[in-house]
């Protein structure tokens, strides 16, 4: 493999091709959330099967080329991975960006939008290389911390992200109407 990572503009032609590497993922297993006491003594979490697998893309449901329609991403970066001339992977960061209410009007902490890696390179580090690189750049935008959404169903992402130190802040059990059965964690890392 002969792996190169660019920064690259966010704009609407580049986002159509940052959606050219597939995001979706087969759901097989999920985080199982558990109120201890209807939520009084806390929650727990346990990894368990799904019954009947399925694949879960997100750019199904909203794709890459609608955030430059929606939101201003003249703060915005990508950083894509290059296996010679393929595209393979890419991580978006937001930062400062006015209506994106996820950033809460804050220029202390950045978000990590979105990060992808193509199927078959998947768990050869590349995801590790771009989420290094969205941090580097969170810190020299001045940056305290970076913020992560992703949801129950994606045990790697979860897992990927605690191993990259960051820390599960916020749970929302009732975040997406259109998948109920889908609990949003959101993660944060601590520059």
């Amino acid at each position: 493999m002969d792996l190169n990572i660019v920064e690259e503009p966010v704009t609407a032609e580049s986002l159509e091709a940052y959606a050219g590497v597939s995001i979706a993922f087969t759901v097989d297993r999920r985080l199982r959330l558990e109120l201890l006491d209807d939520g009084l003594r806390g929650m727990s979490f346990s990894e368990e099967d799904v019954d009947l697998p399925w694949l879960k893309d997100y750019d199904a449901a909203e794709h890459p080329a609608r955030w430059a329609v929606w939101w201003d991403v003249s703060n915005w970066t990508s950083f894509v991975a290059y296996d010679g001339d393929q595209r393979v992977g890419g991580a978006i960061m937001a930062w400062k960006t006015p209506g994106v209410n996820f950033l809460r009007r804050r220029t202390d902490f950045a978000a990590l939008w979105d990060l992808r890696v193509a199927p078959e390179y998947r768990g050869r580090g590349i995801g590790k290389q771009l989420f290094e690189r969205g941090v580097a750049w969170a810190g020299a935008k001045g940056c305290r911390f970076i913020k992560i959404e992703t949801q129950n169903i994606n045990v790697r992402a979860c897992r990927f992200y605690q191993a990259r130190g960051c820390r599960l802040g916020s749970i929302d059990r009732y975040a997406y109407h259109d998948f109920p059965d889908e609990v949003q964690l959101i993660w944060y890392l601590d520059l």
